[in-house]
């Protein structure tokens, strides 16, 4: 079942906003968190099968895809990855799950992270694809990152320029961004594209999206170097594109043993999205890991 046909999808009060999310499966519990620009839908491929094992919760992130997209503030407080985990940790408590996995891919990867910081009882492992701990990325920014990971420049600025460029043509933006960061050029099937464009069109998901960003560029490193002395303690495995720029540019492993103790991973073939251009190794790994 490809398009997540075998799932429910609900809508759950999670503090102060409305969480959208699939749900299928009835063993341990494991979150997935989807990326940008993305939807819970860029898990199509493998969830059915990994629901065959687990309870998947996949759920649309503050901001994104059919969840509430509630404003901002000057401190972009409100998108901050802190935030953002405190959401997904209050929605699997109100589902009855008091500790679980998770699996990340970009955006849903530093959410996961921040959760594991500030919810370490709550997360038994955690999974992040095809990043590398945002401090470092930012600390480590030359040339080359600039021009890869241009959007992390480009999204942080004041509002309104960059949701008043990407609204001017959301598709060429989209067809433009995702492009680049992928390296198979049928990953994204017809069904999951639709509902991508579907949510990014509204221009309440693109200025939350760069509220995202904005907040990744201040209060989430205001997080990120406060607790940079204490290393995550549960199992983390990192898996990326080996052709991704992630891959191509860090030594992913040892990025991640700088702040968590217990480390494992590896590179999977395709680009940035690992879940859809290689949906058999993403599931194979993730089986793996999380059983």
């Amino acid at each position: 079942m490809r398009y997540l046909n075998d799932f429910s999808f609900e809508t759950r009060q999670a503090g102060e906003v409305d969480i959208a999310y699939r749900r299928a499966g009835d063993g341990p519990p494991l979150l997935l968190l989807h990326g940008y620009p993305q939807t819970n839908m860029m898990w199509h491929k493998i969830a059915p099968a990994l629901a065959k094992q687990f309870t998947i919760i996949a759920p649309d992130l503050r901001g994104y895809g059919d969840s509430g997209k509630p404003p901002s503030d000057s401190t972009h407080q409100p998108y901050s990855k802190r935030v953002m985990a405190g959401d997904m940790v209050t929605l699997m408590a109100d589902l009855g799950f008091d500790s679980f996995g998770v699996a990340g891919h970009d955006r849903g990867g530093r959410v996961a992270h921040r959760m594991a910081r500030d919810h370490p009882q709550t997360v038994r492992k955690i999974a992040v694809l095809d990043i590398a701990p945002t401090l470092a990325m930012y600390d480590q920014t030359d040339m080359r990152f600039a021009k890869a990971y241009y959007h992390w420049f480009f999204l942080i600025q004041a509002y309104p320029m960059p949701e008043a460029l990407i609204g001017g043509n959301v598709e060429a933006y989209m067809q433009s961004k995702c492009g680049q960061w992928g390296r198979t050029d049928d990953a994204f099937t017809k069904e999951a594209w639709e509902d991508y464009m579907r949510c990014f069109r509204n221009p309440e998901t693109i200025h939350a999206s760069c509220e995202d960003y904005r907040a990744a560029a201040t209060i989430d490193l205001d997080h990120d170097r406060e607790d940079a002395d204490t290393k995550l303690s549960m199992p983390l495995m990192a898996l990326w594109g080996q052709d991704s720029f992630v891959g191509m540019a860090y030594d992913v492993v040892s990025e991640w043993q700088k702040v968590a103790s217990h480390v494992t991973g590896y590179a999977v073939p395709g680009g940035h999205y690992c879940a859809e251009e290689s949906p058999d190794e993403t599931y194979a790994a993730l089986l793996r890991f999380f059983r």
